[in-house]
């Protein structure tokens, strides 16, 4: 049994290794994407071995009597490994495979400055047409434009602002051609998704359009229309507080 308890203890401080690294490592350019994502399911195998050999070690009972709450917690943690990447992986298939979202998908605002920044990037910044424009309506059709109630400047200053309290990163903002750019890089992979706001006036008054597209990955896992959600409502918030 001693055997069997170091077993599932190196599993699980294996598991949390992978786990904790896969993602800065990506962040810090040790490694590729890929890599990271090959790690998360490296770790998540490890904890479930973990998990499956402390769920054995519970049911014998002169075990369980020496060390119910170790096993008990490496249970629970080895569970928590393979659930968070599964919860992850049925939120990608519950969205469709696509990396690049618009309030405007007949006329979609395009990157200028940012262009220069996605020389390595694996998705390209030209709009995919009509295939993608009708997966994106299907899965979120919320994601509709901005019409704000406020003159072309002060709309622009908003979403200007609104880009910045984001968090994001300011590529361009041309207030002549209602022009903001800007990138989003996401906490734990450091992944850069790239954002264009184009303001415009539509009769007395101002429409936003927003564009986020993902420099890497076929699926977004719902990340791009999460952030487009998430400014639009910022931006709503600031103009009619």
């Amino acid at each position: 049994m001693l055997g069997e308890s170091r077993r599932w203890i190196a599993s699980l401080r294996f598991a949390a290794a992978l786990l904790l690294v896969a993602g800065p490592g990506v962040r810090l350019e040790l490694w590729q994407f890929p890599t990271g994502f090959q790690l998360l399911k490296y770790g998540a195998y490890a904890g479930g071995v973990a998990a499956a050999l402390a769920l054995v070690l519970l049911l014998i009972p002169r075990v369980r009597r020496a060390g119910a709450g170790r096993l008990a917690l490496a249970l629970a943690l080895g569970a928590l490994s393979i659930g968070l990447p599964w919860l992850q992986l049925q939120q990608a298939r519950s969205v469709p495979p696509i990396h690049d979202i618009s309030t405007d998908t007949d006329d979609p605002p395009a990157f200028v400055a940012t262009l220069a920044l996605r020389t390595d990037a694996r998705n390209s910044a030209d709009y995919g047409g009509a295939a993608i424009a009708a997966q994106q309506h299907q899965a979120y059709p919320d994601i509709q434009p901005l019409l704000l109630p406020v003159a072309g400047d002060r709309a622009f200053a908003a979403a200007l602002d609104s880009a910045e309290a984001m968090g994001w990163t300011i590529n361009a903002a041309v207030a002549d051609e209602g022009r903001i750019e800007a990138t989003a890089t996401t906490l734990w992979f450091g992944f850069k998704d790239d954002v264009v706001i184009r303001v415009r006036a539509d009769g007395a008054s101002t429409r936003i359009d927003v564009r986020s597209l993902s420099r890497v990955g076929q699926s977004d896992v719902g990340a791009n229309a999460k952030r487009i959600r998430a400014y639009l409502a910022r931006l709503k918030q600031s103009t009619t507080a």
